[in-house]
């Protein structure tokens, strides 16, 4: 009778250890563990993280790291840490957040446009990926894969077309640089490829002038007729004088981007730059900024008309004035003049 007291209390004893083993491992790995109120939470693991990276990363969005950390050692992916983008949700257990770091690495939209250079959109990119802009900027420049796609220092900044692309988070600088490539070629069709030749321009001649088409005017539907002025003058070969150019032809001397030019000088149509196109035939040997597709397009499909020449329209905030020839183009310049000198734009 007294041994079967004991084994009773053996059993007893069992359950009861058991039942707490059972506890300790459900409200481990099976109970929420989450500490933030929104919905969702973003989490960025780098390259060659560690466990203890992603514990650091995590703490101020899980109650617990200690259960957290015996989870990870259980699944085994505290070994076997991946890098990447992923989206915890409220409420998620140890074993949920595992299996997401584990398995789910979700792609991010990259955006950009409208950059002046390869340095600007190099340090654009590096806020929304995790490579840093210095190895984008090399990347980028690197000649080999320049030669390989037909640019240069100079029309390099061409090959990356203004939109949002789906990256994931952790891409590197080559790998954003190769799959801008892939949507360059697919950008440039063949029926985009055709029009090119038919105005007898090159890609990087496209681009070049649709760059300055974009600097022209920010209205989408004047872009096809300011392209047109600049393909009447090429045809007609007149110099392209544009002011955007002069603009950017002063930065590049002086080597200060950021420096705001609201208008162009006499004395600066004198600057020696082979981007200056009032002293320069033909259009620049790149791109003074990056235009986006309805500029490239409008380059593309220009509107067709007998203006040489245009001006800002001083009563009309944002479009231009066009001429068929110069006489009437210096009435509506003295109108702009008018206006800019009682602005007291200097400069």
């Amino acid at each position: 009778m007294y041994i079967k007291k004991i084994l009773v209390v053996i059993v007893l004893l069992g359950a009861v250890g058991m039942g707490a083993f059972a506890y300790y491992v459900y409200n481990t790995a099976f109970s929420g563990n989450t500490a933030f109120n929104n919905k969702e939470a973003h989490v960025y693991i780098p390259t060659n993280a560690t466990i203890a990276d992603v514990v650091a990363e995590l703490e101020p969005l899980i109650r617990n790291t200690e259960s957290f950390y015996a989870v990870a050692n259980q699944k085994k992916y505290s070994g076997n840490v991946k890098p990447g983008h992923f989206i915890i949700k409220r409420g998620m257990t140890n074993n949920d957040i595992v299996n997401v770091l584990r398995s789910r690495n979700i792609p991010i939209n990259v955006k950009f446009n409208n950059q002046e250079r390869l340095e600007d959109l190099a340090g654009h990119i590096s806020r929304q990926i995790e490579a840093d802009s210095i190895s984008l900027l090399n990347a980028m420049r690197e000649p080999q894969f320049l030669k390989e796609v037909g640019l240069n220092d100079e029309t390099a900044l061409s090959l990356y077309i203004p939109n949002t692309y789906e990256f994931y988070w952790n891409s590197s600088a080559e790998t954003f640089r190769e799959r801008m490539k892939t949507e360059y070629e697919r950008f440039w069709n063949e029926s985009r490829t055709q029009k090119a030749k038919a105005l007898n321009l090159t890609k990087n001649e496209v681009m070049a002038l649709a760059a300055i088409v974009q600097k022209e005017t920010a209205k989408v539907d004047e872009r096809p007729k300011v392209a047109g002025v600049y393909v009447n003058r090429l045809k007609k070969g007149m110099l392209l004088q544009a002011d955007p150019t002069v603009i950017f032809a002063i930065k590049r001397e002086s080597g200060n981007y950021n420096q705001i030019i609201k208008r162009v000088l006499y004395k600066d149509l004198e600057l020696d730059s082979p981007y200056n196109t009032y002293k320069y035939a033909g259009i620049p040997p790149g791109p003074i900024a990056m235009p986006d597709i309805s500029s490239i397009d409008a380059v593309l499909n220009p509107e067709s008309h007998d203006y040489y020449y245009f001006v800002a329209d001083v009563t009309n905030f944002g479009y231009h004035k066009f001429a068929k020839t110069l006489a009437q183009h210096n009435v509506n310049k003295v109108e702009y003049v008018r206006w800019v000198n009682a602005q007291g734009l200097n400069r």
